[in-house]
């Protein structure tokens, strides 16, 4: 392993390359991206009143805004408030309304600025936000819907910016691997579910938002300290780990400057196989990662401590799978075994057609705990795959536009995650059942399953002509076999 600059920080000297501090900062800024979205779902079971709670509390007010004071079962003084269930999915659908603005300007924004601005001034702002959630719920319905809106503009912006910074630092054979840093996402949903249950449960649901608000704040500056957008701009790299990155990677500095080929881009049946099984993989990850603690509680009727934990089961298996997927497709495209496409089409056929058939056993088997946690688990933690599947795939095909193809392609998916919490609304709202459920199930099944096969018939992993400004394809260099850089 080289060594890196001594004015590089002492902890990291001689221990990590800046290709490995990146690989960890972007580790921890998804797990924190989906920290700051998921602490309401487990907050809002703690931050309403259910049907017993209303009972309790007409004794007590007859105001239709709130409650002060509430006795929580915990003996907790909290404030809750009177939000029927289409008000809460109202306001957990509100992020979506924000996220999906900006996207495609994020991701195009970082191929022309860089993603060191995107990405870690939207995740500060972000996490200002959200430590002042709690006043914006004591101001009034409206002003906590506006706030999530604002979050969601903010944080739509991180994900496609990871891309072009992935396209200057990550040699092609190493970029499954690198991905898969981006369902670290899962893994921030695994630690934070239980981290503010016990939160919660202790110090009431503000304390969800205060404790994540805070850590985001801590890693913004910590990134802005050591993440540059290219090794040319890096002020701490070693000779030898730069040296070794600009002659694996095309280091074109007015690259992002290219007019994108809209035409071209908006044609190519590769581009829409990754948009459409995108949005179908979305749909259902988002589903599960909104309503998982409601159903848990509503229909397995578990408390908010269990809640916590076992909301946290899918998202942790997932991370794992994709890094050990993500290991494993890299080897087999660099040895030669399976090519770019056949590897991303295998890889997203397990990732995404699998979770189809599980939704098919969950809609018959989900009123039962044991079964029901079960088959959420897999299901989600197979669906970590898509990191050596579709979910880099714009790296493969375009990656000086691969920003701009994967905000396109969340935009669309964002969507659906604003139709998954409506359609849950409108199914439950009623009758909050397991026959309701079972609806939700069958059509999570059916989108699993198109998307699946939309990605094999059109899929692809060659380099495509309206990459290069020129109309021909610029030459993707392998990596470098220097055993002395690990990237």
């Amino acid at each position: 392993m080289a060594k890196t600059e001594k004015s590089f920080p002492r902890n990291f000297t001689g221990c990590l390359t800046c290709v490995q501090v990146l690989n960890l900062m972007v580790l921890l800024g998804f797990m924190l991206n989906y920290a700051l979205r998921v602490n309401l779902t487990i907050a809002i079971v703690e931050m309403i009143f259910d049907e017993k709670d209303l009972q309790a509390a007409a004794n007590l007010t007859d105001s239709l805004n709130v409650t002060e004071n509430f006795q929580h079962p915990e003996h907790i003084q909290q404030t809750r408030y009177h939000w029927d269930t289409k008000q809460k999915n109202h306001l957990l659908g509100s992020f979506f309304w924000g996220y999906v603005l900006t996207e495609v300007p994020g991701g195009r924004l970082a191929e022309v600025i860089g993603a060191r601005r995107v990405f870690g001034y939207s995740t500060l702002l972000a996490s200002i936000l959200t430590l002042l959630s709690p006043w914006a719920a004591a101001l009034g319905f409206g002003w906590i819907v506006a706030l999530r809106v604002v979050l969601g503009f903010l944080l739509g912006a991180t994900w496609p910016a990871i891309l072009p910074m992935a396209s200057k630092w990550v040699p092609p054979m190493d970029r499954s691997k690198f991905m898969s840093n981006m369902m670290a996402s899962s893994l921030g949903a695994a630690l934070t579910m239980p981290i503010c249950g016990f939160l919660i449960a202790h110090f009431g649901w503000e304390s969800a938002f205060y404790f994540t608000g805070i850590i985001g704040v801590m890693w913004s500056v910590a990134w802005f300290a050591v993440v540059y957008d290219s090794p040319a701009q890096h002020p701490r790299i070693s000779d030898h780990e730069r040296n070794y990155l600009m002659k694996a990677l095309p280091q074109d500095n007015n690259k992002g400057h290219n007019p994108v080929p809209w035409r071209s881009l908006l044609s190519s049946p590769a581009v829409w196989a990754i948009v459409i099984t995108h949005g179908a993989s979305v749909f259902g990850y988002f589903t599960v990662v909104n309503q998982l603690p409601t159903y848990i509680e509503s229909i397995l009727k578990y408390n908010i401590k269990h809640n916590g934990l076992l909301s946290s089961l899918p998202y942790l298996g997932k991370y794992l799978c994709a890094l050990a997927s993500s290991v494993l497709a890299d080897s087999l495209r660099r040895t030669g075994r399976l090519s770019t496409t056949t590897a991303r089409k295998l890889f997203t056929g397990f990732a995404v057609g699998l979770p189809g058939i599980l939704m098919i056993a969950q809609a018959f088997f989900g009123h039962d705990r044991v079964w029901s946690i079960a088959i959420f688990t897999v299901a989600l933690t197979i669906n970590g795959a898509v990191t050596a599947g579709y979910l880099g795939n714009g790296l493969d095909i375009a990656p000086n536009f691969s920003g701009t193809i994967f905000g396109i392609a969340n935009t669309l998916s964002s969507f659906g995650g604003w139709l998954s919490t409506f359609m849950v609304g409108e199914l439950t709202k009623h009758h909050n059942t397991y026959e309701q459920w079972q609806i939700v199930f069958f059509i999570l099944a059916g989108t699993y399953t198109a998307g699946a096969l939309v990605f094999t018939i059109f899929g692809s992993g060659e380099l495509q002509p309206w990459n290069s400004p020129q109309g021909a394809p610029s030459k993707e260099e392998q990596p470098l076999n220097d055993k002395e850089v690990k990237v």
